[in-house]
């Protein structure tokens, strides 16, 4: 899922540079929402390890 999220990342970049400002925006949009749904799976498994170890 990170890589998915630097792939955005750069996207907006390049098209933030080249001028696609909608481009760049919706790419960015898009990054921001999988690093959010990264950051619930995230705590998810931490807290179902923590349950299960012990």
């Amino acid at each position: 899922m990170l890589r998915w999220i630097v792939i955005f990342l750069i996207v907006a970049l390049v098209a933030a540079v080249l001028g696609f400002g909608g481009i760049a925006a919706g790419a960015a949009g898009i990054a921001k929402i999988i690093f959010y749904i990264f950051l619930v799976l995230l705590v998810i498994s931490v807290i179902a390890r923590l349950v299960r170890g012990r």
